[in-house]
């Protein structure tokens, strides 16, 4: 089987989320040297925030990024210029990230809202169906769970100072804004009652813990935003999606990795969510995590229940973002529909995390 079958693969745009690709032809000729028309353009089927295109121009392969439709009700996590900028900044010493080419404003693009467009990392990505005809064995797994600790391990080290990136969070105080931040966002979208979102809410601004030396952290980080090399899997080649990055206590990205990490002892319910292959034999269990993540990094994981709950809401208040743009008639995406269910199976989690002070299943 050729490798290229296993490149993630693109599909028509949706409905309602086409672009202006005579504007975009001409406006990339002009701003990217070296290319030429005609543009073809597809989507990236996967992802539930930012919208993702392929854009192909002769023989060139470019990713272009921009808000989601009906976005400007919750701008948290749109910042296309401030995706732009973390990537400009990465680049020279985290080369695991895409190379930016170009940012468009509000006010120039005619699609009233800015996007950016950056060349396209070629490779496999680890979604909930697996590429046709790549076997996810558990020596496979077992080494790309692996991969996944040391490169977050790596990606914390980066002196976020010298990219340029010391304006990019206020590390001082972070969990607490994070805990706040996020019960309001929960709030302003709204849309039923659920009694564990409510009694998650309160334990949080209740347990604060003292906070780590701050890092950069993705604040995103899972299988499905790394793209792994065809011909030498399972390495990692980049690392995508950094709408969410900051400065803070790396605890909280970690966190936010084991929030998206089911196990196979995990409920039915939870292992069932659209969060990758994580529960697949061979793959380190969430315990397995931390305890590399702490021999790696030297860094003392003893508070990760906290962050392993933050995390889970914060994942549970995403999830209701998208469930509430889908009910206000902001997207015609069906698949957010069933985000309301996400959000009862993850703050059932949390809850259960909090009783039991532990990140087991």
């Amino acid at each position: 089987m050729s490798t290229p079958e296993w490149l993630d693969r693109t599909r028509e745009v949706r409905p309602g989320e086409e672009l202006d690709v005579a504007w975009l032809e001409k406006y990339l000729a002009e701003k990217v040297p070296g290319l030429t028309g005609p543009l073809v353009v597809e989507q990236f089927p996967g992802g539930h925030s930012n919208l993702t295109y392929l854009l192909r121009m002769g023989e060139r392969e470019l990713v272009l990024r921009r808000p989601p439709f009906g976005a400007k009700a919750i701008k948290a996590g749109h910042d296309m210029g401030r995706e732009y900028r973390i990537l400009s900044g990465l680049l020279p010493v985290y080369p695991k990230v895409p190379r930016p080419l170009v940012f468009c404003g509000e006010s120039e693009s005619p699609m009233a809202v800015p996007f950016y467009v950056m060349e396209r990392v070629r490779g496999v990505i680890i979604r909930a169906k697996p590429p046709k005809g790549l076997e996810l064995t558990p020596e496979l797994m077992r080494k790309l769970s692996e991969n996944f600790v040391d490169n977050l391990v790596e990606l914390h080290a980066v002196d976020w100072r010298a990219a340029g990136l010391g304006e990019l969070g206020k590390p001082e105080g972070y969990l607490g804004r994070q805990v706040a931040g996020w019960t309001e966002r929960y709030g302003k979208a709204k849309t039923d009652d659920i009694a564990e979102m409510e009694q998650v809410a309160k334990w949080l601004a209740a347990h604060l813990p003292k906070e780590l030396p701050p890092t950069l952290i993705h604040n995103d980080y899972k299988y499905d935003n790394l793209v792994l090399d065809p011909e030498k899997l399972p390495s990692i080649r980049a690392v995508l999606d950094w709408e969410m990055a900051t400065i803070g206590d790396p605890l909280s990205d970690l966190g936010m990795a084991l929030a998206y990490w089911a196990e196979a002892k995990d409920s039915q319910e939870r292992v069932a969510l659209p969060f990758g292959l994580t529960m697949l034999p061979g793959n380190l269990t969430r315990e397995e995590l931390v305890a590399r993540y702490a021999e790696k990094s030297g860094r003392d994981t003893s508070g990760i229940a906290f962050h392993y709950v933050l995390s889970l809401f914060k994942v549970s208040v995403i999830a209701q973002q998208i469930y509430y743009r889908f009910k206000q008639g902001l997207t015609k995406d069906e698949r957010f529909a069933a985000m309301i269910v996400g959000v009862r199976v993850l703050s059932k989690t949390a809850a259960r995390a909090i009783e039991t002070e532990s990140i087991r299943p």
